[in-house]
């Protein structure tokens, strides 16, 4: 729980065959500067720059938010998912509340449902000043994970 890390690797991956497939740099997550700071399977909090991630007009674009709420829900439904099972995203929506030009947002998932064929997560983002700035839900799908021949 709480641990830290920079939200490329999924936290619990250590078994072997559940590492990530794609290296680091590669990771949109980890080019757009998302940090994960805090999980377990009922919560995942990460933060996101405004930095790096604005539209023209100088303000957090709203596609990053979405960056945000699926890489913060895709890790909790990873978690809940276990190692034997992957989780990918099926259906994102985000409803953008206020702007944001400078400083962090701050992502909270916390699950609304969680199956065995499907987890559904609520990914709240507020501002530095603890306002909330996008809601979004995500539902994944858990599918076995493909093991080598």
């Amino acid at each position: 729980m709480a641990e830290e890390t920079n939200g490329t690797v999924l936290p619990g991956t250590n078994e072997p065959g559940a590492e990530p497939l794609v290296s680091e740099e590669e990771q949109l997550g980890s080019r757009m500067g998302i940090e994960i700071t805090e999980y377990d399977p009922d919560r995942v909090v990460g933060i996101m720059p405004v930095s790096g991630n604005r539209q023209p007009y100088g303000l957090l674009h709203g596609g990053a938010n979405a960056v945000l709420a699926e890489q913060l829900g895709s890790v909790a439904a990873a978690l809940h998912a276990g190692k034997d099972r992957i989780a990918m995203g099926l259906e994102l929506s985000c409803t953008h509340h206020r702007a944001v030009a400078e400083g962090k947002v701050t992502g909270v998932a916390t699950p609304l449902h969680r199956g065995n064929s499907t987890a559904t997560y609520e990914i709240v983002v507020t501002d530095e000043r603890g306002k909330r700035t996008c809601s979004a839900r995500l539902t994944c799908v858990l599918r076995e994970r493909k093991t080598e021949s």
